[in-house]
């Protein structure tokens, strides 16, 4: 076993919530490395970056939250952090620059409000996601809120999920507009109908084994399942059970549930979910999302007479607490003091009325976080960074802002809003590589000197026809990557990026055989594995 599955052997991550009172009265350098690891079960982590410093991940299912939780965290960050919060990709806040020392007291104010930042790190089913504007939105097919809260219950302080291979990524969604990268996740369940004794039903198509990172991106596939809304709970429970008895544990570098449907195949892995629920599930049904990509940003009207919500952009996902506790404030005076968390790191102030829509639109905290950014920032996302994460090369929420800044005075608006996505090291918590430009860091030399560069990949996407990007171009040094995107930009459209990486990309190998719900449960068919996804290394060809 490696080092990690020996350390969870010792002792369950869940445990180490009686030591933080003892080691908030020693201090954080008492506190040995093993324990370091075992703190983020609790969402804390010691980023080398910023010794002495601990950021706090917490946990928002679904993304909804109160004022008074946003408030909460605003007020943490204010008073025991570095007064900046950070929106993740999971739909989560991150706050920083915390001391042990104040722990016990941060975790008793979240307390207070509902908020926890439990089993947000390492080997557990990490925080579920949903449509920002689920219940909200006038064409969704169904409001997944409340399987993302039943399934957050089941599995939040549970001992039967908090020793998982690697970390399990899910979405449960019943929005039409792919705008949470279903693709990437472990488990997805997507909007789906089906006819079912003579009556079409709606719920859910299952997907599984997506992942960014270590290997690159893997396409979810599917599993050739339909759940109906009241089994989306169990069956998600079955996968992740299977995952964890079987998922592999010798490397974490190859421990997602990825690498064991590369090994299984998703026939015998659809026998082991149906094995672990006692009985046959339902064959896939049509899938009902379109083809288009909808982040929900900019103001629409909800499916409540008179209601409307607003996404709003927020930079690189980065706030200062007093910036937020405005936007809080604007919340409680024209909605309903709801806010949600979008994937791709915005804001959305749902229940806002007809009549205070005018002067909601007219709030000049709102020239700041727009509902209308330009082209060039409107899809703009990036990862933390190396000022926080020791994983990262380089420094990448500055360099995204400078970046942009740059494009759009060379470019202006004469191009087509396009999705931007920074990571800073390849394990890709900016999906670099679902945006139509992806950007990984890196560090190259350049007439002497270390400087900070980046791969530049296109064409990536998640969704019903999901692409994986394309690597362009290498080693570009960032203060010249505005110049070499001002002369990408307007002449590669979403459209043609995709087009060109269809006309380059070698004919997939047929997938593997859709599953009999007559197979015995307890039989392991001989199957082949899926062909491994390999990682994008090939490049554009000039002409």
């Amino acid at each position: 076993m490696n080092k990690m599955e020996v350390l969870k052997r010792e002792r369950d991550g869940l445990e180490i919530i009686k030591d933080i009172p003892l080691f908030a009265t020693t201090g954080w350098e008492s506190i040995p490395e093993d324990d370091i690891q075992r703190l983020k079960w609790y969402g804390l982590f010691l980023r080398n970056p910023a010794p002495g410093y601990f950021m706090i991940r917490v946990r928002i299912p679904g993304g909804r939250a109160t004022s008074a939780q946003l408030r909460t965290l605003a007020e943490i960050a204010k008073t025991f952090g570095n007064g900046q919060l950070d929106f993740t990709t999971r739909q989560q806040i991150q706050v920083r620059h915390l001391q042990i020392e104040h722990v016990p007291e941060v975790f008793a104010r979240m307390d207070e409000v509902g908020l926890t930042s439990l089993q947000t790190g390492l080997d557990n089913v990490r925080n579920i996601m949903t449509c920002p504007v689920a219940g909200l939105s006038p064409s969704e097919c169904i409001d997944a809120t409340p399987l993302v809260h039943a399934l957050n219950q089941e599995i939040v302080g549970n001992r039967e999920y908090t020793n998982l291979p690697r970390k399990f990524n899910v979405v449960i969604t019943g929005c039409p507009d792919n705008c949470l990268h279903a693709e990437t996740q472990d488990l997805a369940l997507v909007p789906a109908t089906k006819e079912i004794d003579g009556e079409e039903k709606q719920g859910f198509n299952v997907l599984v084994g997506g992942k960014l990172g270590s290997g690159g991106y893997r396409i979810a596939t599917p599993l050739d399942v339909f759940v109906l809304p009241d089994e989306a709970v169990e069956v998600s429970c079955a996968v992740i059970r299977a995952f964890r008895d079987y998922g592999f544990r010798d490397s974490r570098t190859a421990a997602r549930l990825a690498f064991l449907l590369e090994e299984w195949g998703e026939v015998r892995f659809r026998v082991e979910v149906e094995r672990q629920m006692g009985r046959a599930l339902w064959t896939a049904g049509e899938d009902a999302r379109k083809k288009s990509v909808n982040t929900h940003g900019g103001v629409f009207r909800q499916k409540q007479p008179g209601l409307n919500y607003a996404g709003l952009h927020i930079p690189v996902g980065r706030m200062q607490a007093e910036d937020l506790l405005g936007l809080i404030c604007l919340a409680e005076r024209y909605g309903t003091s709801e806010l949600r968390l979008g994937a791709n790191q915005s804001l959305v102030i749902p229940h806002i009325h007809d009549k205070a829509l005018g002067g909601f639109l007219e709030e000049p905290l709102l020239q700041q976080f727009g509902y209308n950014p330009s082209p060039v920032r409107k899809g703009l996302v990036s990862c933390v960074g190396n000022d926080y994460c020791n994983l990262a090369v380089i420094e990448t929420k500055s360099q995204a802002m400078k970046t942009a800044a740059a494009l759009e005075a060379k470019v202006g608006s004469h191009i087509k809003p396009i999705t931007m996505h920074w990571s800073g090291c390849p394990a890709g918590c900016g999906n670099h590589l679902v945006a139509d430009i992806g950007l990984l860091g890196k560090k190259i030399k350049r007439r002497g000197q270390i400087v900070d560069a980046v791969d530049v990949y296109v064409g990536g996407r998640s969704g019903p026809d999901a692409k994986l990007a394309t690597k362009l171009l290498e080693d570009v040094p960032c203060d010249e990557l505005s110049d070499v995107l001002a002369g990408v930009l307007p002449y590669h459209t979403r459209e043609k990026m995709h087009r060109e990486k269809k006309r380059m990309r070698p004919s997939p190998k047929p997938a593997s055989s859709k599953a009999s719900t007559s197979q015995d449960p307890g039989s392991t068919p001989a199957l082949k594995s899926r062909p491994v996804v390999l990682e994008n290394q090939q490049l554009v060809k000039s002409g």
